[in-house]
């Protein structure tokens, strides 16, 4: 349960409509969800952290199922629920598939693993593997 109350179109200021406007706009919708809601508290950090996610997520030379299954990816190690789940729901928009799915699952949980293996270890890290 949120520790922050959830702002709603009608409630916002003219500022945080402004932002739930352009989030509507570029997503072709007109739910706004409840990450934004409650960032909706402090504008101006919601209109920062809007602004920073158009850019990182929007288009560059990763493509953009690619962008979502990585913050997917990303969530799921932060434990963040919401995230994973809301991420997951755009990468399905973005095209991806049960089995891609599937396959991104099986590659988390063998991160998981091996990362937890080399870090027990403490196994140093390859010269040839660092940037010189």
């Amino acid at each position: 349960m949120t520790t922050v109350k959830l702002i709603e179109y009608e409630d916002a200021c003219d500022d945080v409509r402004e932002i739930y406007d352009d989030i509507r706009k570029l997503r072709g919708t007109d739910f706004i969800n409840n990450f934004w809601k409650a960032l909706a508290n402090n504008p101006s950090q919601l209109k920062q952290i809007w602004t920073q996610l158009k850019v990182v997520m929007g288009p560059g030379s990763i493509d953009p199922l690619t962008k979502e299954m990585i913050y997917i990816a990303v969530s799921v190690a932060n434990s963040c629920t919401y995230c994973t789940h809301s991420h997951t729901a755009q990468a399905r928009v973005k095209g991806m598939t049960d089995e891609q799915h599937n396959e991104l699952i099986a590659i988390i949980g063998m991160a998981h693993q091996t990362n937890g293996l080399v870090t027990s270890m403490q196994v140093d890290v390859d010269d040839t593997f660092l940037v010189k």
